[in-house]
């Protein structure tokens, strides 16, 4: 197992899955995406592990997302990827992913991430 996080430290639900990770004697690797953003291929790739569009991964009550004078079509994956890359506060957090398995889950709830621990 080889997971990785894409963290925001100040979510509680993406603190809260971190913790159910390593309870189960897990380090994850870490990425703060709000500093370390995916590039838009990799955000499209984690939609895929996920089994959603895209646009399933954006976080529509952020303000961010609600003013957004630029949001491409959400039909088109590619370019909501790209968007998302340039507006990563949007992306839905936290994601977990297991690049053995290739499976990934949205810790919301947190909880969620046990389908990738046991």
């Amino acid at each position: 197992m080889s997971l990785t996080i894409y963290h925001n430290p100040r979510c509680s639900k993406s603190r809260k899955t971190l913790d159910i990770i390593r309870a189960a004697g897990v380090e994850p690797a870490i990425q703060l995406y709000l500093e370390d953003t995916p590039p838009a291929g990799q955000i499209a790739a984690i939609a895929n592990k996920l089994g959603l569009p895209v646009a399933d991964l954006l976080r529509r009550g952020e303000s961010e997302f609600k003013e957004a004078t630029d949001l491409p079509d959400l039909d088109d994956d590619m370019a909501l990827a790209e968007w998302l890359q340039l507006h990563p506060i949007v992306l839905e957090r936290p994601i977990v992913v297991d690049s053995s398995s290739g499976r990934a889950v949205v810790g919301r709830p947190p909880e969620n991430v046990n389908e990738l621990l046991f």
